[in-house]
C-alpha cells in the first residue's frame, strides 16, 4: 500500500505514530522515548550475545566482576550505562563495542 492508501485508512508512518504518541524529534518527551528504544536494543542485543556464548546472567557477571542483576538490569533496559561498561560486558562475551556518529 501507498502512504497515501494508509492515511486514508487511518493508519499514519511509524514516524507519524511516533511523533503523535511521544512527540516530535527534539521535543523531551521524543528524546527519553529514542533514549529507551536504544537501551531496549542493547540489552537485547546483550543478551542474543550472552545466549550464544552458553552462558548465563550469573556466569557473565561473575566473569566481568558485577552482580547479576545488573545484568538483568541492561538486558531489560533498565539502566543507564557507560561505554567503558558495555564494552567491559561485551568484552566478558569475547565481543567488540564500535561507536558510530550519525
Amino acid at each position: 500500500m501507498t502512504q497515501e492508501e494508509l492515511k486514508k485508512i487511518g493508519c499514519g508512518s511509524i514516524e507519524d505514530m511516533i511523533a503523535e504518541d511521544f512527540g516530535e524529534v527534539g521535543t523531551p518527551e521524543r528524546d527519553a522515548f529514542e533514549l529507551s528504544c536504544d537501551a531496549f536494543i542493547i540489552g537485547e542485543r546483550l543478551k542474543l550475545e550472552r545466549k550464544k556464548a552458553g552462558m548465563t546472567q550469573e556466569e557473565l557477571a561473575q566473569k566481568i566482576g558485577t552482580k547479576k542483576s545488573f545484568i538483568s538490569r541492561v538486558e531489560n533496559g533498565r539502566t543507564d550505562i557507560q561505554l567503558s561498561t558495555l564494552s567491559r560486558i561485551f568484552g566478558g562475551l569475547g565481543k567488540r563495542v564500535a561507536v558510530s556518529l550519525l
